[in-house]
């Protein structure tokens, strides 16, 4: 186990990078005529409606917690309402592959705030990475320039996205241990509820019956199948390290756009994607490995025995994932590893 720690973060991740990336271009497609905010909350309807059927019981997952509401609250703010609603005004003022490329920078926002806000290590390499990414961005602003005002700021506002995503993942990391599917249900609900109440003020259009349903089956895979595999990457990877992989979404978007017909791409735009891929490719190569030391902690979280770091007897012992309230004793070991719920340690 210790040999690949990241290796289902890593699956979880590329699975949600890729059921998002999708969405990007389908979005684009769809949402033609339709109002940004009614966007937004036909997604996260669909997100909801799929959350309502992972929910697990309490015995396979911790529940949500009343400590747990206003970051709740926050990650809903930043990331079903900011979020979708400037990515869906963006999509409709630039071309689909460059707003596919521009979301790599959410990896870069997230990392960045997982460094500051849970003291995430960022190595050479991982800055290198964050470094190549954001002069993919840099090109993409350029390049976007160069084809007027009205295409530019349609970029800069999928660039809003990115950052309101990136505050939505950090935030997203403290409740990375509750239920998925709770999680995601809140939130979504939140954000549908929210975005809906600014559509009915801002007296947008209602869309077609069609083009509602087309949204929310995207919103359902898009954001809530992509949200639950990225929560439980989150788990066992990291708020940086998870993002960093969720960025291939936008390569998987860009290749979306130009299968349904986006034609804009031009020699500056494979500039930026190949930094950004770059710097994805990167970032993956990591290896971090080091003699540590586990201090006493004591959490709620669905775990397994035969992970190395859940050693508790149970009068039967069970083989499959489970919850409830543990204890860990101190304990010091090398092995490769990542800023998971268990490696919190300082370097």
């Amino acid at each position: 186990m210790f040999a690949l720690p990241a290796f289902r973060g890593g699956l979880l991740a590329l699975l949600a990078a890729a059921l998002f990336g999708l969405s990007t271009p389908m979005v684009q497609s769809l949402g033609k005529g339709v109002g940004s905010f009614t966007t937004a909350a036909l997604l996260y309807a669909g997100a909801a409606a799929v959350a309502w059927f992972l929910r697990r019981p309490a015995a396979k997952e911790a529940g949500i917690q009343k400590s747990d509401w206003p970051r709740l609250f926050a990650m809903a703010g930043s990331g079903a309402v900011i979020g979708p609603v400037a990515l869906a005004w963006g999509l409709q003022h630039t071309s689909g592959s460059s707003a596919s490329l521009m979301l790599t920078l959410e990896a870069v926002f997230t990392a960045v705030l997982a460094w500051r806000w849970y003291g995430e290590t960022l190595d050479k390499r991982v800055n290198a990475a964050v470094v190549l990414l954001l002069t993919g961005g840099v090109v993409l602003v350029i390049e976007q320039g160069t084809l007027g005002q009205v295409q530019l700021w349609g970029l800069l506002a999928v660039m809003l996205a990115t950052v309101a995503w990136g505050v939505d993942n950090t935030l997203s990391r403290g409740v990375a241990d509750r239920d998925p599917g709770q999680v995601v249900l809140v939130k979504a609900v939140l954000g549908s509820v929210c975005t809906l109440a600014l559509a009915t003020l801002f007296d947008e259009p209602t869309p077609l019956a069609t083009t509602a349903m087309g949204l929310v089956a995207v919103g359902a895979t898009g954001y809530g199948l992509s949200l639950r595999f990225y929560l439980l990457a989150q788990r066992t990877f990291g708020a940086a390290r998870t993002g960093s992989v969720f960025a291939f979404a936008p390569f998987i978007g860009a290749i979306g756009a130009l299968a349904l017909g986006d034609r804009s791409g031009s020699g500056l735009m494979v500039m930026a994607g190949a930094l950004m891929m770059l710097g994805v490719l990167l970032h993956l190569m990591e290896a971090h490995a080091h003699e540590h030391t586990h201090d006493p902690l004591e959490h709620e979280h669905s775990h397994r025995h035969d992970d190395g770091h859940h050693d508790h007897v149970h009068a039967l012992m069970p083989t499959d994932p489970h919850n409830h309230r543990h204890k860990h004793e101190p304990v010091t070991h090398s092995h490769a590893h990542v800023p998971d719920a268990h490696h919190e340690h300082s370097h």
